[in-house]
């Protein structure tokens, strides 16, 4: 099965959910990081029950501010 995570396109060995995508890639304090599904922001208790499925396409996102007032969207590079 293949899914594209930030841009790439990427093999994955079974389906899996959000939750375990955000483990699998180790990614630092996921409760901090937005996940994108499809152009999607999903919220996060919906992460242990969303499951991954073929040519999805994810992002790892977090949202930082700063002194100027605007929020910039980063993507989260793993």
């Amino acid at each position: 099965m293949y899914i594209m995570i930030n841009g790439e396109k990427t093999e994955m060995c079974k389906p899996l959910t959000v939750t375990e995508l955000l483990k699998e890639r180790d990614i630092e304090s996921p409760d901090m990081v937005s996940v994108e599904l499809n152009q999607e922001i999903l919220a996060k208790d919906v992460f242990t029950t969303t499951i991954l499925q073929e040519n999805d396409s994810v992002e790892f996102l977090y949202f930082m501010g700063g002194g100027s007032g605007k929020h910039e969207r980063y993507r989260l590079k793993i």
